[in-house]
């Protein structure tokens, strides 16, 4: 009896030892993939223009790393750049522009930014959260609150929408 508690002990952590080795592979091979992709990015537009995608992909890999100055200096590449080339759906860029700001507590940015994204594209329903949330960190939630309420019109199942609606209608109403 003794010997089978053993053995189903050193089972499940045998299991879980594997578990964390391939979580541990798989964010190096993310962290690589994401150098890799930045160093290619970095060479080439330093030393010719790029396009909205490669400043757009270059910036996300910035925000992500929180070196936010970089980003935003590239995300606004990303827009001239669009508007050279045509681009009508600068929404995204906008959005993560937006996401930029609101990571430095810049939140009046932040919102002009997701209006901008909205304005590209009405029915953008992450730019619509991510309006409301910056609107609920300036405390302006009857603002929020109508956001939640707009994106939930478009997608009902909107799970943040839901969740952040109903309490906001609690703190609105008392």
């Amino acid at each position: 009896m003794d010997n089978n508690l053993a053995v189903f002990y050193l089972s499940i952590f045998v299991l879980l030892l594997g578990f964390a080795v391939v979580n541990i592979f798989r964010e190096v091979f993310k962290s690589r993939r994401m150098e890799s992709s930045m160093s290619r990015l970095r060479k080439k537009l330093s030393t010719q223009k790029g396009t909205t995608q490669e400043y757009y992909e270059l910036a996300s890999i910035y925000s992500e790393k929180k070196v936010f100055s970089q980003a935003i200096a590239l995300f606004q590449k990303a827009l001239k750049a669009a508007e050279e080339e045509g681009e009508e759906n600068t929404a995204p860029i906008y959005n993560a522009l937006g996401y930029t700001y609101f990571a430095q507590e810049q939140y009046d940015l932040a919102i002009r930014q997701y209006k901008e994204a909205l304005k590209s594209k009405p029915e953008y329903v992450t730019a619509m959260n991510n309006l409301a949330h910056a609107y609920e960190k300036k405390n302006l939630n009857a603002q929020a609150l109508e956001m939640y309420e707009q994106a939930l019109k478009i997608d009902a199942n909107n799970a943040t929408a839901k969740r952040r609606a109903q309490s906001l209608r609690r703190l609105v109403s008392a």
